[in-house]
């Protein structure tokens, strides 16, 4: 899910070419990245999975970093294709359409994208259900918060992005119904200089809990030096702020990567689409902060163990939304279709979603 540089990207697909010249490429595993892989965030826990696979196939993994969603990738999946690669994990949602059209042209090849919602003849979809860590933030942030505001970094108004929102939210006022959310959007998936700016404009708007879906450490690093709480997201991020990082929904990928490069080396391999949260072990939350009380500590845990057996959902009803109108009445369940369709803020954010 994430932008870049296209000078970079077209040296990237130099050395891809030349690491490729001359090598046996049975079992070349490739990996398109959206934002530096850095030591935290979204791309940092891809290349985590990578290694994996590496490790536990004897695959040979690889990658390129910063690649734009648009042109760009469609070159660097292609040549990635051309070269031989057996399996083709592109990381970012905007890679979708780009992937799809070169999957067409190399039926032999086994491509997968993460986070959309398009499946081919050969390239299958997988994704993670962040918003069940998120709504376990906004618990916490509900029973943290002195102000009642809490602030959110997004970057771009998509189903994925609006689940974890409106998740946050309701985990918010589940435990405190006077919590209310505002929200800032940065347009970017990766723009620490952005990301930063927008956390500033929250805390200076009064929020002292603060999270974010872009992909640096910045919000986090915000709030550490302003003396406030955030979330981490995508990895654990305490070491950007070990006072203000309550904790982080951590993303995780391995697992998947590997039964995915293992089929797809038998010959066993079809694509499949796959959401997996807390019983899958995608989601999991990072440590919990001291500052977080032991019985609410507790609640977290008990919670966890919920999502995982299937009896939490985060959007059981009532859901209402920010007009108050009942999305999902009481007694039942938000289906993925809804889910994936979702468009909309739900009661208690209090900005509006840009056109």
């Amino acid at each position: 899910m994430r932008v870049t540089k296209t000078i970079a990207t077209r040296f990237a697909l130099m050395l891809l070419a030349a690491s490729f010249a001359g090598a046996s490429l049975a079992n070349n595993v490739g990996f398109v990245y959206v934002s530096p892989i850095g030591d935290a965030g979204w791309t940092y826990q891809h290349d985590l999975g990578r290694l994996q696979v590496e490790k536990e196939t004897g695959a040979t993994t690889k990658y390129v970093e910063n690649v734009a969603e648009g042109a760009d990738a469609e070159r660097v999946i292609r040549e990635m294709a051309k070269r031989g690669d057996k399996v083709i994990f592109a990381t970012s949602f905007g890679y979708m359409n780009y992937m799809l059209k070169v999957s067409k042209s190399f039926p032999k090849t086994a491509f997968v994208h993460v986070t959309g919602y398009k499946l081919g003849q050969n390239m299958g979809l997988v994704n993670a259900r962040f918003y069940e860590g998120r709504y376990l933030n906004g618990v916490i942030a509900g029973k943290m918060t002195k102000t009642n505001i809490l602030g959110y970094v997004a970057a771009f108004p998509i189903p994925e992005v609006l689940q974890g929102i409106n998740a946050f939210i309701k985990g918010a006022r589940s435990v405190n119904p006077n919590a209310e959310l505002r929200v800032i959007w940065v347009n970017s998936w990766y723009d620490p200089g952005k990301e930063r700016q927008a956390a500033t404009t929250l805390l200076s708007q009064n929020a002292d809990v603060i999270t974010h879906h872009t992909d640096s450490t910045a919000v986090v690093q915000a709030a550490e030096e302003a003396g406030k709480y955030a979330f981490g997201y995508h990895s654990d991020m305490t070491r950007y702020g070990p006072n203000a990082h309550l904790t982080a929904t951590t993303h995780h990928w391995g697992d998947y990567y590997v039964r995915t490069v293992k089929e797809a080396l038998a010959g066993t391999w079809k694509p499949t689409s796959v959401w997996g949260g807390y019983k899958e072990g995608m989601i999991k939350l990072a440590p919990l902060n001291d500052a977080i009380p032991k019985d609410l500590q507790g609640r977290i845990r008990i919670m966890e163990k919920q999502l995982t057996d299937g009896t939490l959902h985060p959007f059981d009803g009532p859901v209402v939304n920010q007009s108050g109108e009942t999305v999902v009445p009481a007694g039942e369940t938000m289906s993925d279709d809804q889910l994936n369709s979702m468009n909309y803020y739900l009661e208690g954010v209090v900005s509006k979603i840009p056109n």
